[in-house]
């Protein structure tokens, strides 16, 4: 691969870490704005539940292969 090929895939990685963790934040704090409004039973809650579970599930690969600190 060439140089600037590397750099462009380099580049696509890091914007995906950068969505993949933006996403997470966002899951995680609107799961804790529906917490605080007592509804941790609805769908919405749960469907962000299943959300953040892949979301950890990516971030963890990104971990274990060294590409985040």
């Amino acid at each position: 691969m060439s140089a600037p090929g590397a750099a462009k895939r380099l580049a696509a990685f890091e914007a995906v870490l950068a969505d993949v963790q933006r996403e997470y934040a966002a899951t995680v704090a609107r799961m804790e704005e529906l917490k605080e409004a007592g509804r941790v039973k609805s769908a919405t809650y749960r469907q962000l539940f299943a959300r953040r579970m892949t979301l950890r599930e990516m971030l963890t690969l990104f971990e274990v292969h060294g590409l985040v600190k």
